[in-house]
Parts: structure tokens; C-alpha cells; sequence
């Protein structure tokens, strides 16, 4: 058992019809450039109904057809955050909880102390963040139920110095079902290879196509901070 591996990350998603959202953070292979992508799937007409649209720091969900929004509460919020020269990339809007304390000099963590899986049972949706710093290193964090009743939350980050050409894929579930199989484990070591459209559009094919909905990539320049950013939206 090689307990160092590097998946393939289009292979990954690939084999599995339903991850859910995925936060995938890391490093091009030859290590000047950190990696960020973000995507959502949905099952649902409401969660299907979404594009991801730029702000001047970040991302966020809006309802491509307004009239069919039923329920904004767990799927319209920023995703993609910038602050200073850190990104914060979450699944909801503890986006905006991280941001807060951070602006305050208290860490990620202290801030999803604050916050707990999504309230969606039975699938208890997690709650997964990452935080990608000016040096290219990065934190990943899940927030998940501690049982099928969800009666309390566990709070999980792993935190990685930065490698040339490798990646962690965090995602919010296992793959389909019902209820939903909720993540478990370590984030997946992925390999991170080509520029960002090669990366891009390799991510976006190997998502099923069926409930892919948008993804967003974003390169980051460790020595400038200037960055490139793709969005691909399946209703645009």
C-alpha cells in the first residue's frame, strides 16, 4: 500500500457520479503558481439553478432563472473570498464568518467553531472551507455530523506546507445515495498539472455531466500575487 500516492483527479471524479461540491487547493508543477478550484453539482431543479458570477474579491452563487428560486437560504452565497493575499474557498456562507475573523487576526479555525454542518437532514450536508496563503500553503477544514441523527458536529482541518504539482481534493460527499454519504477521511492527494485552461477543462469534462453546474479556477502568481481566473457555468 502506497500511503503517498497521487490520484488523478479527472479520474476521481470520473468514477464517481455525485461529489457534491469540491474544493481542490494546491501548487502548478513547477511550483510559482498556487491552484484554487472550486465546483457545485446539484440534483435538485433549485440547486441546479445557479451560475457563479465575479465580484471584486471573489465569487458568488446567484439563481439563473430568478422565477425558479424556491429556496436561497443553502445555496446562494460567495464561495470564492479574497483576504489580503490569502483566498478563502468555502461551500456556503462561512465564507463570510472567516473573512470576519480573520480581519480580527483570529484563525480559520476559531471561526468554524462558530458554525456546524448544513442543516439538511438527513444528508447533514458538511461544511467544507480552505484557506490558501500568500506562500502557496493551504488549510482544509470539514465541519460534518457526528452521527445519522445529527445531534453534534465534528470539526476536522489539515493543513499542507505547498507542493510542487500536488493538490487535496475535499469534497462534501462520498459519492450518490439517499440519504447522501457524507465525506470521510482525508482530504484526496490529486495531482495539479498544465496551465489553467488545460486544468480547467479537463476538471469541468470529468464532472458528470448530468449534475455538474459551475466551476471556478483561479492561478495565483506566488511571487506577484497577479492571478488568472475561469468560470464555466453549465446554464451559460
Amino acid at each position: 500500500m502506497n500511503i503517498y500516492e497521487i490520484a488523478s483527479l479527472t479520474q476521481l471524479l470520473q468514477d464517481n457520479p455525485y461529489p457534491g461540491r469540491g474544493i481542490v487547493l494546491g501548487k502548478t508543477a513547477d511550483g510559482r503558481q498556487s491552484v484554487a478550484a472550486y465546483f457545485i453539482m446539484g440534483r435538485s431543479v433549485n440547486s441546479r439553478n445557479r451560475i457563479f458570477v465575479e465580484e471584486p474579491d471573489g465569487i458568488r452563487t446567484e439563481a439563473y432563472d430568478p422565477s425558479k428560486l424556491s429556496d436561497p437560504s443553502l445555496i446562494i452565497y460567495h464561495p470564492v473570498r479574497q483576504m489580503g493575499r490569502g483566498l478563502i474557498v468555502t461551500n456556503g456562507d462561512q465564507t463570510d464568518t472567516i473573512l470576519s475573523f480573520l480581519e480580527r487576526g483570529l484563525p480559520m479555525e476559531q471561526a468554524l467553531r462558530t458554525r456546524e454542518f448544513e442543516p439538511d437532514g438527513p444528508n447533514w450536508t458538511p461544511r467544507i472551507s480552505g484557506l490558501l496563503s500568500p506562500d502557496g500553503s493551504y488549510k482544509l477544514s470539514i465541519l460534518k455530523s457526528a452521527d445519522a441523527q445529527g445531534s453534534a458536529c465534528v470539526r476536522e482541518t489539515f493543513e499542507y506546507p505547498g507542493q510542487a504539482g500536488v493538490g487535496h481534493f475535499l469534497h462534501t460527499y462520498v459519492t450518490d445515495g439517499n440519504p447522501i454519504p457524507t465525506f470521510q477521511g482525508e482530504p484526496e492527494r490529486v495531482a495539479i498539472s498544465g496551465d489553467i485552461e488545460t486544468f480547467t477543462q479537463a476538471l469541468w469534462e470529468s464532472l458528470n455531466n448530468d449534475n455538474k453546474v459551475s466551476l471556478f479556477v483561479r492561478y495565483t502568481d506566488l511571487e506577484t500575487n497577479a492571478y488568472i481566473q475561469r468560470i464555466v457555468n453549465k446554464n451559460q
